[in-house]
């Protein structure tokens, strides 16, 4: 199956957003990874506390901050949104889907965010 990553600085929100809904709603299409070039101790808490909501998927049973090295080689890397800075991953990123980090706003930030990527999820 083709390996689609989504890729992040810290990869603990918007990143590991796309990888909970890429394995619950195309789960057997693609393998779906979340990596970044940082990690943080735990996964954005308001991202888990939505996604818990709206999908009952618990992110934090099967996923965790993880570095680019640590997920196969990708067939696709997609970036979450560049206004951070884009990590170098090794190769160039076959797409950038220009998300805000939610980060910090409030739930309808992050709701927005979470349907888009659920949008773009069903393009792949």
């Amino acid at each position: 199956m083709r390996k689609v990553a989504f890729i992040c600085v810290h990869n603990s929100c918007r990143s590991q957003i796309a990888e909970a809904l890429g394995k619950h709603l195309r789960g057997t299409d693609c393998d779906f990874y979340s990596a970044g070039v940082e990690t943080k101790p735990q996964i954005n808490q308001d991202a888990v506390r939505l996604m818990k909501e709206l999908y009952d998927i618990d992110m934090e049973k099967t996923q965790y901050s993880k570095l680019i090295s640590d997920i196969p080689k990708p067939d696709t890397a997609i970036s979450m949104g560049c206004d951070v800075g884009c990590p170098y991953i090794g190769k160039a990123f076959d797409d950038n889907w220009n998300l805000p980090d939610p980060t910090g706003h409030n739930d309808e930030a992050f709701i927005d965010v979470i349907r888009h990527i659920e949008e773009n999820i069903m393009k792949l």
